[in-house]
């Protein structure tokens, strides 16, 4: 990165995860911040909740399965702040809780247009405008259920795995050009993406991460370091930020 400013765009504003991470870089010194998200409501609540900022915010709705309306984002960051330095790819859904004989076609493919073709819609948006530049960092919201195996998610599980596969094969494509791809992969924390799972499936995974359920506040340090020049000889990483949950 080299610009005086720094200009990241964020997916998935709208979420706990979303808002932890729009209000860390807003924050942050000389950071002008592009925030997007489906829910409109949800998105005006993350920017009520922003710290004062240090730079200037703006925002656009998108369903990042909707690669004209990812690219829409990366062209407002543009064209409003003159460049890409950070892309977070953070929109993400949950699957049904059910076994995979009892999953639904569309339940796979709600995921996949989600979890997996969102990433690679922000990816495809961001990497002419990051190559041009000759620097960026993308990074991906993958998840430990792509590390591990976590019974009746399949299609959440089966997508974040490729997320992180995804993350590694755009770090080595696109590191001749300046740019580093990695993605984080959060444990559990409690957020309206769990709002529908009963509570014993959320008993039962909390009973497996040793530090116990943690918040979206435990990973924002993450995102923030794979986002920042201190990761400059970082890519192709999947950073595991799961209260120990990937440990045993």
């Amino acid at each position: 990165m080299t610009g005086p400013r720094r200009v990241i765009a964020i997916t998935g504003a709208g979420g706990s995860l979303g808002a932890a991470l729009s209000s860390q870089f807003a924050g942050e010194p000389d950071t002008d911040l592009v925030l997007s998200d489906l829910s409109a409501s949800s998105l005006e609540a993350t920017v009520a909740g922003l710290p004062e900022p240090t730079g200037g915010v703006e925002t656009r709705l998108a369903d990042v399965s909707d690669f004209a309306q990812v690219e829409a984002v990366i062209r407002l960051a543009v064209g409003r702040f003159g460049r890409l330095d950070v892309l977070v790819s953070n929109a993400g859904v949950l699957s049904p809780n059910g076994r995979i004989h009892n999953l639904a076609t569309e339940d796979w493919e709600r995921a996949f247009r989600v979890n997996v073709l969102g990433a690679v819609n922000g990816i495809r948006a961001a990497v002419p405008v990051m190559r041009e530049q000759g620097s960026g960092s993308i990074v991906l919201t993958a998840s430990v259920s792509g590390l591990t195996a976590w019974s009746h998610a399949a299609p959440y599980c089966a997508t974040k795995a490729a997320v992180i596969q995804l993350a590694k094969v755009a770090a080595v494509e696109y590191a001749r050009d300046g740019i580093r791809v990695n993605c984080v992969c959060p444990g559990t924390f409690l957020s309206g993406i769990h709002a529908e799972l009963p509570e014993e499936a959320i008993a039962s995974i909390a009973a497996r991460h040793p530090l116990g359920l943690g918040s979206a506040a435990d990973l924002v340090g993450a995102y923030s370091y794979l986002a920042s020049d201190a990761s400059r000889w970082t890519t192709g990483s999947a950073m595991v930020v799961d209260g120990g949950y990937a440990a045993p």
